[in-house]
């Protein structure tokens, strides 16, 4: 013992690196230093072993030395020298333990961590490693029960509170998690792991401030800390702030370039705001790298929803799906192997149809299918939906939960067993997952089997690449029988197209509509300007409408006459239009709604989730849009397109004279790479954007109109 303390004074004190006025590196200098003092350890334990050859702590602190260096083999040899030496040494067995499950020797490290408990069974640091072998195999309870059992022994090992969080975690017992987060925080407060890792489940929690605060505590107790970079990277990018996500993707990348989590997140960035700087290159690199995580078996870094946006073939896609797929299968399995639903073929009475999504409220789904529910034959269909998100208030919601016959709030309950429970419990013959792999699934639901039949519908257009998902229901053009083998489920085909627009219910004042001409024919394009109204509005009573035959001619198809309903507006009006804070106009006592101001005088009409039961009145001079141009629209977000879209769009803008392009600036940091690309193609191709979200729905109204009547 008199040769340890001596060694442990002289490491003590060997001086630390001074900063020279030439250093441009400190933290190499400190990383030498401290190889440098771990030398200098190794040989006064060495030098101790020729005084006390048969000592075999000194052997079991060696081999530790050995460890710290990367020296795994010379660390085992040694440790297994110090308990030849000191057979009731349950350090020693731990500490080899250790060295032999960093070589993957895993039984062997089971069976040295199992000598040092029967040697001494609250060994704390043996019952925290052994629990995380077997969190590692899978073997939930017994992990917990190790890691209680060290909390038991030691209640402040800051290190086993922040694995049983861990594992917790894993679980969806997330608040639990975050209790033994905040213990080992608070017993060892510079704890970076535990801050990151709290991080992330309050993430899971939709805390977003608090995991904002955890990330940046992670990294200010370690700024080399590129896990936490990632991880801060990715709150920027959920809240929208992609420049500031893509500067700490490039900074984890810079302390871990071989990272390919960081990596991937941040070739999608750059596809969200349309930077194709190098864009075949970072391509490339993103199919090398999910091949080879695909070969290895690793669980991939592109997620499934975002695979459709890269050229990789369907069958790494499928792959893609299945493992995560797998990975809810045994998530599932490994909390609830003892619990398992079994189905009765025989249905008496109507079919049950239960719809799952965490989108019923103010989102894409809820627009195209919020009447859906309540346009099921009832006779035959009893229909529920399970609602995975809050109720955000809108009229979307209402609307989903009022046509329902039972409408369920999952929101609250965590459990995703306790959900799949309600759903068996409800006799639910088919369950219909209308999330995939979109922001807000709960998979693990489905993974459960809750419902005899399973299917995909809507929210998702790829493979669940899940055996527990039967049908996914598509048409022939979206999913031609030609790959039926890219997707794990059974096409169930609709005649047409499986996509639906809830258009008849949203806008039914677009079934009328007026074209609008002024007397000095100012109007040179046809349908520059209309005029809608609700049905029930007799407009007809109100202003002087014309009717004319039309004669529609196209090679290759049969003549066709529409009628043309005209009204007759003063130029002035149509001038008055151009500026928002006119909210309406008077022509012949009548008022019309000046149809660029629809965002401000009322959002709910705005957003759709009301209907205009007014007269509106709508131009493209409203828009800044020519009056004859032939306008091309797309409305996506930008991230759906990539260069090879944007030339094509261009090539038909050079062949069709006197046209534009109409897209949404979402998000706006895309349009002026938008723009840089089209210049590089050599064009001065005219794209206008519009910049609202509320903007694209009255542009949706005005553009869609003519389909609709």
């Amino acid at each position: 013992m008199d040769y340890q303390c001596i060694v442990v004074y002289t490491v003590i004190n060997i001086a630390p690196p001074r900063q020279s006025a030439q250093a441009t590196d400190v933290s190499d200098g400190c990383v030498t230093w401290f190889k440098n003092k771990i030398k200098r350890a190794v040989a006064l334990y060495l030098h101790s072993l020729k005084l006390t050859p048969n000592s075999g702590i000194i052997h079991g602190n060696l081999a530790c030395l050995y460890y710290k260096q990367g020296f795994i083999d010379l660390a085992i040899d040694t440790y297994r020298r110090a308990i030849e030496l000191q057979p009731n040494f349950p350090d020693a067995y731990c500490n080899l333990a250790n060295a032999l499950k960093e070589k993957g020797l895993v039984s062997e490290a089971e069976e040295c961590y199992n000598k040092a408990l029967r040697l001494c069974p609250s060994h704390v640091d043996t019952l925290n490693n052994l629990g995380n072998v077997k969190r590692e195999q899978g073997k939930i309870d017994e992990a917990t029960k190790l890691y209680m059992k060290a909390l038991e022994v030691f209640p402040n090992f800051a290190a086993t509170h922040s694995n049983l969080a861990s594992l917790l975690q894993h679980q969806g017992k997330l608040h639990e998690a975050l209790m033994h987060y905040k213990h080992a925080v608070s017993i060892q407060p510079n704890f970076a792991d535990a801050y990151s890792n709290m991080g992330n489940t309050l993430r899971e929690l939709q805390d977003i401030a608090g995991a904002l605060e955890c990330f940046k505590k992670a990294i200010e107790i370690n700024p080399t800390f590129a896990d936490a970079h990632c991880n801060l990277a990715s709150i920027y990018k959920d809240l929208g702030n992609v420049t500031k996500a893509i500067e700490l993707y490039k900074k984890s990348l810079q302390l871990k370039p071989d990272f390919p989590d960081a990596y991937c997140n941040l070739t999608h960035c750059y596809q969200i705001i349309c930077n194709w700087d190098d864009y075949d290159e970072r391509m490339y690199n993103i199919v090398s790298i999910v091949e080879e995580q695909l070969r290895t078996e690793k669980m991939s870094s592109v997620h499934p929803h975002h695979s459709i946006l890269y050229p990789l073939s369907n069958k790494a896609r499928k792959e893609i799906a299945t493992r995560h797929a797998n990975l809810y299968t045994e998530k599932v399995t490994m909390l609830h192997s003892r619990h398992t639903f079994v189905h009765h073929k025989e249905r008496k009475g109507r079919l049950r149809i239960g719809y799952v999504s965490s989108d019923f409220g103010n989102h894409p789904t809820s627009h195209l299918m919020q009447s859906i529910p309540g346009l099921h034959d009832r006779r035959k269909f009893e229909i529920f939906c399970y609602a995975l998100n809050v109720d955000d208030g809108t009229t979307f919601r209402s609307r989903i939960v009022e046509s329902s016959e039972h409408f369920v709030d999952f929101s609250t309950e965590d459990c995703h067993f306790e959900a799949a429970k309600k759903i068996y419990n409800d006799d639910i013959d088919i369950l219909v997952n209308m999330n995939g792999y979109t922001k807000g699934a709960r998979n693990e639901i489905f993974a459960l089997r809750p419902a005899p039949i399973q299917v995909m519908w809507l929210g998702y257009p790829g493979t669940s690449g899940a055996n527990y998902m039967d049908y996914i229901i598509t048409d022939t053009i979206s999913s031609p029988l030609s790959t039926d083998l890219d997707f794990t489920e059974k096409f169930a085909l609709m005649p047409h197209t499986y996509f639906i627009g809830d258009h008849k219910q949203m806008f039914p004042h677009l079934k009328k509509q007026f074209k609008v001409i002024t007397a000095d024919e100012k109007i040179s394009d046809q349908y520059a300007a209309v005029i809608n109204c609700a049905e029930n509005i007799k407009i007809e009573n109100l202003l002087n409408v014309t009717e004319r035959i039309e004669m529609i001619e196209y090679e290759g198809l049969l003549p066709m006459e529409i009628c043309i309903r005209e009204i007759n507006i003063p130029n002035e009006v149509i001038e008055n239009t151009q500026d928002p804070k006119h909210f309406q106009v008077i022509v012949d006592g009548t008022c019309i709604q000046n149809g660029l101001s629809v965002n401000s005088c009322d959002k709910k009409v705005a957003a759709a989730e009301a209907i205009n039961k007014s007269i509106v009145l709508t131009s493209r001079k409203q828009y800044g849009l020519s009056e004859n141009s032939v306008v091309f629209c797309n409305f996506n977000q930008l991230y759906k397109t990539d260069p090879s879209i944007l030339e094509m769009w261009v090539n038909i803008l050079k062949k069709v004279p006197n046209s534009v392009l109409w897209l949404l600036s979402f998000p706006a940091a895309g349009e002026p790479n938008v723009h840089k690309f089209a210049q590089k193609l050599g064009t001065d191709f005219d794209c206008s954007f519009c910049s609202d979200l509320f903007d694209i729905r009255t542009i949706y109204i005005y553009f869609f109109h003519r389909i609709i009547t």
